[in-house]
């Protein structure tokens, strides 16, 4: 059975050519990236634009033309900003897009040196919003879902806010078998290459020196998971990232160490595990025992989520469907 070919006429307004340029991209650029990845045609002229192709597809492009083209109101669009919101739903949930994002007061962003961060889709605009209400916050969910990117992004808001005094990035030094002891270099060398990620992220949105500035005043802070023992955190926004790989033990020393004014994050990857097999991940564990805790939030990212590359998102669902598979089999 066939899917009726239909077409739909939309006008863009205001007919700005400044931004409808923006919006068309280079020599039709973005046109023909919403045409490939929808599977629809797309004919303008001027602000006047016809799209063609099967009924769904027209809807979820027209729908997600009217969102980028009003976001070009305040930013310059490139092919990942279109990618990222073609990618943020399927194509029955682009239908709604616009106007349960236009419509939406409690939309939330955050300004940094890089420009304004949003959550891209419901699930992260969910995880934005539930770190501002809980002073525990869980992501758990794959690789290049925006979990620790997003987390980083809040607690510059909040340093920069005056909400708290420091920002600490925690990460457990476990490696697929690797062991501290073999690693070169004085201790600060050792850990450096897990927390990398941490950094990057820091350095994105501050610049290199304000970075390298702030973490020699000590207004920032990154270190392995093992430092935290024996400390209280107060007035602090604490992250730690790659929990999948504490122990059910470390894990309870990281969460008990949350103190007055304080806001943790702890995000993580259950199927990217890398302790012994003998070892329970603490993450999984505390998911567990944690789940009916009043005042913490949990945030259950899937590969829909996912804000990389197309084909990271289609490496992440083919892993689950054949975990998936097996665990039936």
């Amino acid at each position: 059975m066939t899917s009726l070919v239909t077409s739909e006429d939309i006008v863009l307004l205001p007919a700005d050519n400044g931004r409808l340029s923006n919006f068309c991209g280079h020599y039709d650029a973005h046109l023909r990236q919403i045409e490939t990845r929808l599977k629809v045609q797309i004919a303008n002229r001027g602000n006047q634009f016809k799209v063609t192709g099967d009924d769904t597809s027209v809807k979820a492009a027209c729908a997600l033309m009217k969102y980028l083209f009003a976001s070009t109101e305040n930013e310059f669009l490139t092919s990942e900003l279109i990618h990222l919101a073609m990618q943020e739903s399927s194509i029955d949930k682009l239908q709604e897009l616009p106007d349960a994002e236009k419509n939406d007061p409690q939309l939330v962003s955050i300004k940094t040196k890089r420009g304004l961060i949003k959550g891209r889709g419901r699930n992260q605009q969910d995880y934005l919003k539930k770190i501002t209400m809980h002073d525990i916050n869980f992501g758990v969910g794959p690789a290049g879902t925006g979990k620790t990117y997003l987390a980083v992004a809040c607690a510059i808001e909040a340093l920069q806010n005056e909400k708290v005094s420091k920002i600490i990035l925690v990460r457990p030094a476990v490696e697929a078998g690797e062991k501290l002891g073999f690693l070169p270099g004085d201790m600060a060398q050792k850990v450096d290459p897990y927390l990398r990620p941490l950094y990057d992220a820091l350095y994105e949105m501050l610049g290199f020196e304000r970075v390298e500035k702030m973490i020699d005043r000590g207004v920032i802070e990154v270190a392995p998971l093992a430092f935290m023992r024996g400390r209280t955190l107060n007035d602090a926004f604490i992250i730690l990232d790659e929990a999948q790989n504490t122990t059910v033990e470390q894990i309870k020393m990281f969460l008990t160490r949350v103190g007055f004014g304080s806001t943790a994050v702890v995000t993580g990857d259950v199927t990217q595990i890398d302790l012994p097999s003998e070892k329970m991940s603490g993450l999984r564990h505390v998911l567990e025992v944690l789940k009916d805790i009043e005042g913490i939030s949990f945030t259950f990212f899937s590969a829909r989520d996912v804000v990389r590359h197309p084909l990271v998102q289609r490496i992440v669902t083919a892993y689950e469907a054949y975990d998936k598979k097996h665990k039936t089999d």
